[in-house]
């Protein structure tokens, strides 16, 4: 009875110690989600400006010398860019996005040969190599918390570059868009060929002095990788919002468990505290009867 109380002693310390860290955690990514969230709004103003300014330029370009970027063309090959985690913790954000893409598949039906994938976060790249995808990239691309745009170019130019090369023929990225603190959405976006700009008459003239279709062989590839990049900040905020809703699940988890055992250890010390009183009368009975 001393070793099973013992044990049982000894799960709850145990228990107690996962859910201080489990608490801790949460408390980190709440505060990382109020934070990611503010810089995610913050950015969905200039990318609004900025979409505005690339519009007016393509309502000016000629329709007969339409840019590459803007041109669709009969697909063939499919590239798929995944937005993930570089570390776990965090529920289903991962899981759901991989079941989710595997399912985009299927209803397109589509095979490995008809697709090319890459991946922001070192979960994702794991999962395409894992499953041999073809990727356009032999290393991860590795997303810190505070996002930085240099991260995300070299796989955004790739891309760019495979599209205007022909070797792909769309661009569709996969990722968690953050709708509030308990839900996310996975949504598929289609980013090339260029296909969301209303083209907006201005009063406003702008002359360009390289003129207007080499302006824009330089502000469309910008766009696109301005565009990964606010959807990297938005699912960004995911993460740290499914991690927190994770890590909070969690220590409730362990609360609720560390309630259990307390109660179990209540009853066996008081089952043995019992049969310590049973011995005692049991020998001053015999004693007296011998007396």
């Amino acid at each position: 009875m001393a070793n099973s109380l013992r044990e049982v002693k000894q799960r709850i310390s145990s228990t107690e110690s996962t859910a201080q860290i489990t608490k801790a955690m949460y408390m980190v990514s709440s505060s990382k989600v109020k934070k990611a969230e503010k810089i995610f709004k913050g950015y969905q103003d200039f990318m609004h400006r900025k979409a505005e300014l690339v519009s007016q330029m393509v309502s000016k370009a000629s329709e007969d010398t339409l840019h590459p970027l803007l041109k669709a063309r009969p697909i063939k090959k499919t590239a798929f860019l995944l937005v993930t985690s570089d570390r776990g913790l965090a529920g289903a954000y991962n899981s759901s996005l991989y079941k989710a893409f595997e399912e985009k598949l299927i209803q397109e039906n589509l095979g490995k040969d008809d697709i090319l994938c890459g991946s922001i976060g070192k979960q994702g790249h794991a999962y395409l190599k894992r499953n041999h995808y073809p990727v356009i990239a032999s290393s991860p691309t590795l997303i810190r918390d505070d996002v930085m745009f240099i991260d995300v170019l070299p796989l955004a130019e790739s891309f760019i570059k495979a599209y205007l090369a022909g070797e792909i023929d769309q661009l569709v990225i996969c990722y968690n868009h953050y709708v509030n603190s308990l839900s996310l959405e996975i949504q598929f976006e289609k980013l090339l060929p260029i296909a969301s700009l209303d083209k907006k008459e201005s009063s406003i003239d702008y002359v360009y002095e390289t003129g207007i279709d080499k302006t824009l062989d330089i502000v469309l590839p910008m766009y696109i990788e301005d565009m990964i990049y606010g959807i990297i900040l938005d699912a960004k905020v995911s993460e740290h919002s499914a991690r927190m809703n994770s890590m909070r699940n969690a220590t409730d988890n362990a609360e609720e468990v560390i309630a259990k055992l307390q109660l179990l250890y209540n009853r066996a010390r008081q089952s043995a505290i019992t049969t310590e009183l049973i011995d005692i009368i049991g020998g001053a009975n015999a004693i007296g009867g011998d007396a």
